[in-house]
């Protein structure tokens, strides 16, 4: 029997939970409902699932909160998190992604589009390199077989996007990638991505990376790129003038 990908939608509005569920089972997905943290939690000691939609507002604990617990734990932190929220500011977006949302929808929404970024967000959790790749760039060595990463024998945990985001930089070393750029070869045909989703994710990697995120380096005004050799000056934690 054909897997159907498992959603648990983390909603407390039963009319918008029951409607998100009614959509994801007519569009091949398998919907879990929880209208609140402990309900979630609960979901996810039970069976992990492909993909979390969450709503920022909920009774007891936020979804910002949630999503910054799961991003800590080894079990969930590379599951990917979709906010789903009326708060469409942009710091609220930025909040959002730093707390280890993979994507940002913002009420009201569409049908189609919440479907297609779940479709999209699935498909960055394997990376659009032959399986058997494997890439070394200076200590940096990246097994997209194994799906693992090692910095000088030391093994790395990285998140889905950011392990594609990571493992595109490394096959074009040296080579400057603009947002708009990475965007199209990272997150495919996801149109509804905002620029600054790219610069999330970038921080996000040279956090993951350690010692190694230096080796991410902005290029003001132009971009990223991989490097070989270590940055000499902190200005790498930038982020790409617009």
């Amino acid at each position: 029997m054909k897997h159907l990908p498992r959603v648990l939608i983390v909603e407390d509005e039963p009319a918008i939970a029951e409607l998100i569920q009614v959509n994801l089972k007519h569009g091949g997905f398998t919907p879990v409902l929880a209208y609140d943290s402990v309900a979630a939690q609960r979901e996810l000691d039970a069976e992990l699932p492909d993909v979390i939609l969450l709503d920022w507002m909920l009774p007891g604990q936020s979804g910002l909160s949630l999503a910054r617990h799961w991003r800590k734990h080894e079990r969930t932190k590379g599951i990917p998190i979709l906010m789903l929220t009326a708060r469409g500011d942009e710091p609220d977006k930025v909040a959002g992604l730093d707390a280890g949302a993979d994507d940002y929808i913002t009420k009201p929404f569409s049908t189609q589009e919440l479907l297609a970024r779940i479709r999209a967000v699935l498909r960055r959790r394997t990376p659009e390199e032959s399986p058997g790749d494997r890439v070394t760039v200076g200590a940096l060595v990246l097994d997209a077989a194994t799906h693992r990463i090692a910095w000088k024998s030391q093994e790395l945990k990285l998140g889905p996007t950011e392990f594609k985001l990571l493992h595109h930089l490394m096959k074009h070393p040296e080579r400057v990638h603009s947002r708009a750029s990475l965007l199209d070869k990272v997150w495919g045909d996801h149109v509804f991505i905002e620029e600054r989703t790219v610069d999330v994710h970038v921080k996000r990697l040279r956090e993951a990376l350690g010692q190694a995120g230096a080796m991410v380096e902005t290029v003001r005004g132009a971009g990223y790129r991989l490097t070989g050799g270590m940055a000499k000056t902190p200005a790498a934690a930038a982020s790409p003038e617009s």
